[in-house]
C-alpha cells in the first residue's frame, strides 16, 4: 500500500476513534456524558475535594469531599508542609458526614473544620475515603492584615462547565497563580435538584486543582433551586441538596437564609455572601438586609466585598431585582461597600452607584461560562464598559489602600480595568484604559436553537 494511502487510513482511524464529531451548527449537549453513559458515581475513593474558607481564613478553612456510602472513619490529617516526603506531625480531624441521593445513586459527603492553624502558611493535608486516601493537597493560610492579597471572581459556569468552563478556569489560574481565594458568584450548575449529579462532577472537573489549591467562596444562584408548585402563582423554591453538602461553609449567615448566606474574613477584606434567590422569591430580602448592615457596621478590614448573584441593576431587558433594590441596595449604598460581585444574566456590564461623584460601590456582573445573554438599551447606556457573546474571568489584587481590578477574556485578552485607592468611604477611582481591546457585542441574530433573546447556548 502507497504511503498517502497508509496515511488517509491512519486519519480516518484516528477520526473514528475520537468520538463523535460535532458539525458547524450542531447544538452541543450540556454535558459530555452522553445517554446511557455511567459516570461520576460515588466509590471508595475520595472526590470533589474542595477547601473553603473559615470565617478568619488566616487560622483555618474547611473541606468537604464525597464518597460512597460505608464510611466508617472519614477524616482529614494535616501537617505543616516541608520539602521532604516525611509527612510529620500530623493532626487528624474527625469529619461529619451525610448522604447524598441523586441521579447517580447514592454518596456519603464529609466536612472537616480546621481551626489552630497560622497564618500565611502553606499545609500539606489529605482525605480518607473506604481505607483508601486522596493525594495530599496543599493550601496556603491567608497572611496577617498588611500583605498584599489577590483573589479571582467568576461569574456563572452553568452550562458545558467540562466542554467550555474548563478554559476560562486554567485560564484564570495561570493569569494569577499567585490567588489564595476565588469568589464564585452562583449558578455553579444548570440543575438544581438531585438530578444534577452529573453536572456537578463536571464542575469539579473544570475546577481541577483550583478546587484545593486555592479557598473558594461561592454564592448561591437560582439554579442551586429547583422550583415545587412552579405552575400556581405562588412558586416555592427549594434549595438542592447538594449545595449543602458540597461545600464546608461559614455558619455566621442571615435568619431564614442560614445555609446560603455568610461572611468571612481574609487578610484586609470583609467578604459577606448574600442569596438572592431566597430574597426575591422567598421572602427574606429585609432579614438579609439587616443582616448585612450589621455584618458591614461590625467590619473593621479596610476593604468590604459583597457578592450576590442576581445585579442591583440587571442589564437585560425586562428583569428588575425590585427586593434586592428596594432592601439590599439602599445598605450597599450607605456603607459604601467597594465591590458587588454579582451574575445570573450571562453579560458583562459594570457601573458605579447611586450618587455622582462617588467611587464606591463599583457594581460588577460578569459571565464564565457558555450561556451568553444580551444587553438591553437601558444596559448600553448606563453600564461601560459591557460585553455580550465573551467568557470572562476577574483578578483583584489588594495592596494597601490600593485595589486593582482586571477583567480578562478566556483567551486571555485585557477586557475592562481600574484601580479604586484611598480611604474607605473616600475611594477614587481610576480608569486603566491601556491595553483594553474593542467592545464585544453579539454578532448572530439567534443562537443554534433559534432564540433571538440569547447569543449563545
Amino acid at each position: 500500500m502507497s504511503a498517502p494511502r497508509l496515511m488517509g487510513l491512519a486519519l480516518a482511524v484516528t477520526l473514528a476513534l475520537a468520538g463523535p464529531a460535532f458539525a458547524k451548527g450542531d447544538v452541543e449537549p450540556n454535558t459530555l456524558v452522553g445517554a446511557g453513559q455511567v459516570r461520576y458515581v460515588a466509590d471508595a475513593f475520595p472526590d470533589r475535594i474542595v477547601a473553603s474558607p473559615a470565617q478568619d481564613a488566616a487560622t483555618g478553612f474547611s473541606v468537604a469531599w464525597r464518597t460512597a456510602p460505608g464510611v466508617e472513619a472519614p477524616v482529614l490529617e494535616i501537617a505543616p508542609a516541608t520539602d521532604s516526603p516525611d509527612i510529620t506531625d500530623r493532626r487528624r480531624i474527625v469529619a461529619r458526614s451525610a448522604a447524598l441521593d441523586s441521579d447517580n445513586g447514592p454518596a456519603a459527603t464529609h466536612r472537616a473544620d480546621i481551626d489552630g492553624l497560622q497564618p500565611d502558611t502553606l499545609y500539606v493535608w489529605r482525605v480518607a475515603g473506604d481505607d483508601t486516601w486522596s493525594p495530599w493537597m496543599q493550601t496556603r493560610t491567608a497572611p496577617a492584615p498588611g500583605a498584599p492579597l489577590t483573589l479571582l471572581y467568576f461569574g456563572d459556569t452553568q452550562n458545558k462547565n467540562a466542554s467550555l468552563s474548563t478554559r476560562v478556569l486554567r485560564e484564570a489560574q495561570r493569569h494569577a497563580p499567585d490567588a489564595t481565594l476565588a469568589l464564585h458568584a452562583g449558578d455553579l450548575v444548570s440543575g438544581g435538584d438531585c438530578q444534577d449529579d452529573i453536572e456537578w462532577g463536571e464542575w469539579f472537573d473544570a475546577m481541577g486543582p483550583l478546587s484545593t489549591m486555592v479557598l473558594n467562596a461561592p454564592a448561591t444562584g437560582n439554579h442551586e433551586y429547583w422550583e415545587e408548585f412552579e405552575d400556581t402563582p405562588q412558586e416555592r423554591r427549594v434549595l438542592g441538596d447538594h449545595w449543602t453538602r458540597t461545600f464546608a461553609l461559614p455558619a455566621n449567615g442571615a435568619p431564614g437564609a442560614e445555609s446560603t448566606t455568610y461572611w468571612f474574613e481574609h487578610q484586609d477584606v470583609r467578604v459577606v455572601m448574600l442569596d438572592g434567590t431566597s430574597a426575591l422569591d422567598l421572602g427574606t430580602a429585609q432579614a438579609q438586609a439587616a443582616w448585612l448592615d450589621a455584618t458591614l457596621s461590625a467590619s473593621r478590614k479596610p476593604w468590604n466585598i459583597v457578592v450576590v448573584h442576581q445585579p442591583m441593576y440587571s442589564p437585560r431587558q425586562d428583569r428588575d431585582n425590585v427586593e434586592l433594590r428596594t432592601h439590599v441596595l439602599p445598605v450597599l449604598e450607605r456603607h459604601r461597600v467597594d465591590l458587588v460581585l454579582q451574575g445570573h444574566d450571562h453579560v458583562y456590564g459594570r457601573r458605579g452607584g447611586e450618587v455622582a461623584g462617588q467611587a464606591t460601590p463599583q457594581y460588577v456582573l460578569s459571565v464564565a461560562g457558555a450561556k451568553q445573554y444580551r444587553l438591553s438599551d437601558g444596559a448600553r447606556r448606563d453600564m461601560d464598559p459591557t460585553a455580550e457573546d465573551t467568557q470572562l474571568f476577574q483578578v483583584i489584587r489588594i495592596d494597601g489602600d490600593t485595589l486593582h481590578f482586571e477583567a480578562r477574556t478566556v483567551t486571555g485578552r485585557l477586557y475592562d480595568a481600574f484601580e479604586l485607592s484611598g480611604t474607605p468611604g473616600a475611594r477614587r477611582l481610576r480608569e486603566i484604559e491601556d491595553g483594553r481591546i474593542p467592545q464585544r457585542d453579539c454578532e448572530r441574530a439567534a443562537t443554534l436553537k433559534g432564540r433571538t433573546d440569547r447569543c449563545w447556548e
